[in-house]
């Protein structure tokens, strides 16, 4: 009896430890990194890569887009010890060290170049290593905590997996996934501006200078309602190029429209709520649009 009680406690245990990994993997963020890359590698010219290289591409993708994010955990510790939203992850409450939060994502970061090398080419490798370090060190380490600006600069490395995807199908750059580049880029300021302002109060309290929190959030909302305008336009484009078709064009235009109808009612009728209602809508956005983007691909 007493020993099945122990073995019981040590499977607790060991899964309340792997829970803790999955938390600082960001594993919901990363799903959806690697379902834009899903989306570049669909609409890349037709190399005859088999379907496994294609899974162990976005797998590679995966593991160094989870490496970022447990770096992230470890350098906003302080941080989020400070925030309502952050304050239970891992590696602030200490159910992590930070040694091996670092050796956890070192291990996926040779996991991830590993397969890439492997699998994919080096180009799709070090484009993918630039954009680790761009979320991990030059957002997370400085641009977070210098500018208000932080989230329209670091995005561009979070926009970067269309891209990516792309990249390890052909090997080359190519103007058709820097249009989707641009889509995730002109996208990324209104989804989290939304929460920004739904959270200000955790942001000022953290010292870190938010647009909500160093220019208001009226200011921040009109800014919302220009960068959803500036999508939607860039959303255009995949159709005037022929990169898509009409079942994309039409399906953007709706999500585009109904983006900028909510970004325009915070600002006339601002709430926390109405804020934080669509930050959970743009997730639904940006999916829906990749989705489109890749139906359209086999419906034309």
């Amino acid at each position: 009896m007493k020993t099945a009680i122990m073995n019981q406690s040590v499977h607790a245990s060991w899964w309340h430890s792997v829970g803790n990994y999955i938390a600082i993997c960001k594993a919901k963020v990363v799903a959806m990194l690697v379902i834009t890359a899903w989306v570049g590698i669909a609409l890349a010219p037709e190399m005859d890569r088999s379907w496994i290289s294609q899974i162990m591409s976005l797998l590679g993708i995966g593991a160094l887009a989870a490496a970022a994010a447990a770096v992230n955990h470890v350098v906003d510790r302080e941080i989020d010890q400070k925030m309502a939203r952050t304050r239970h992850r891992p590696v602030a409450t200490d159910r992590l060290t930070v040694r091996d939060a670092l050796l956890f994502s070192s291990g996926l970061t040779v996991i991830g170049v590993v397969v890439l090398l492997q699998w994919s080419n080096l180009l799709c490798t070090v484009l993918t290593l630039l954009a680790l370090l761009g979320y991990a060190v030059v957002y997370t380490l400085f641009l977070k905590r210098a500018t208000p600006q932080n989230i329209v600069i670091g995005g561009l490395a979070g926009a970067m997996p269309p891209l990516l995807g792309w990249v390890s199908e052909t090997g080359q750059l190519d103007a058709e996934p820097l249009l989707l580049v641009m889509i995730i880029f002109a996208w990324t300021p209104p989804h989290f501006w939304a929460l920004a302002i739904a959270r200000r109060n955790d942001y000022q309290r953290a010292n870190i200078p938010m647009l909500p929190v160093t220019h208001g959030t009226q200011f921040t909302q009109l800014c919302m309602i220009v960068y959803t305008i500036l999508l939607a336009l860039i959303c255009i484009v995949p159709y005037l190029i022929s990169m898509s078709g009409w079942f994309y064009l039409v399906c953007s235009s709706v999500l585009n429209g109904w983006f900028i109808v909510k970004s325009v009612s915070l600002y006339y009728w601002p709430s926390d709520e109405k804020a934080m209602a669509l930050f959970r809508f743009s997730i639904s956005h940006l999916l829906l649009l990749f989705v489109a983007l890749f139906a359209d691909k086999w419906i034309m």
